[in-house]
C-alpha cells in the first residue's frame, strides 16, 4: 500500500483511506461505484456499500494514489509486475508499479500509483495538484 497519510473510512470487509492532498479529481471512484463514493454525502465513502473486491478494484483505478484500501485480512494492493510510466498530453506523469517516491526532504514513501506534476506549479511537489497548466481541469485526458 502507499503512504499512510489520509483519512481512513473503515468498513467490515475493507477500509478505504483517502488523502485529499493527492486527489486530482479524476472521478474514477465516483464513476466506478457511486453507491460507495458520493462527494455530496457525509461521510462521502461508505466501504460496506459494495463487495470488498469491487471496492478494491475501483480504488485501484485512482490515478493519483489518493485512495488506498486494506482488506479485513490485512491484504493491500499489489503493485503491477511491471512498472509503467506515461506522460499525458497535458504534461502530467502517471506511474504504476512498485514505487519509492521522495517529496523534498521527507522520507520516501512506498507507492503503487502516483500522478506527478509535469509543469512545476504544484504546491504538493512532486505530486500533481492541478494548480498549473498541466493539471488544469479539462487539460489532456483523465488517465
Amino acid at each position: 500500500m502507499g503512504t499512510e497519510r489520509g483519512k481512513p473510512y473503515p468498513g467490515d470487509a475493507v477500509t478505504v483511506t483517502f488523502d485529499a492532498a493527492r486527489c486530482i479529481h479524476a472521478a474514477e471512484c465516483v464513476r466506478g461505484l457511486p453507491q460507495v463514493f458520493d462527494t455530496g454525502r457525509r461521510p462521502w465513502i461508505l466501504p460496506d456499500a459494495a463487495p470488498a473486491a469491487e471496492v478494491a478494484e475501483v480504488v485501484g483505478r485512482c490515478p493519483s494514489g489518493a485512495l488506498h484500501y486494506a482488506l479485513a485480512d490485512g491484504s493491500t494492493e499489489t503493485p503491477p509486475a511491471r512498472t509503467s510510466v506515461a506522460r499525458r498530453a497535458d504534461g502530467r506523469i502517471v506511474l504504476r508499479g512498485d514505487l519509492l517516491v521522495r517529496a523534498g526532504d521527507a522520507a520516501p514513501t512506498h507507492e503503487t500509483r502516483v500522478t506527478l506534476c509535469g509543469c512545476g506549479h504544484s504546491g504538493n511537489q512532486p505530486y500533481c495538484d492541478r494548480a498549473g497548466p498541466c493539471g488544469a481541469p479539462g487539460a489532456g485526458d483523465e488517465g
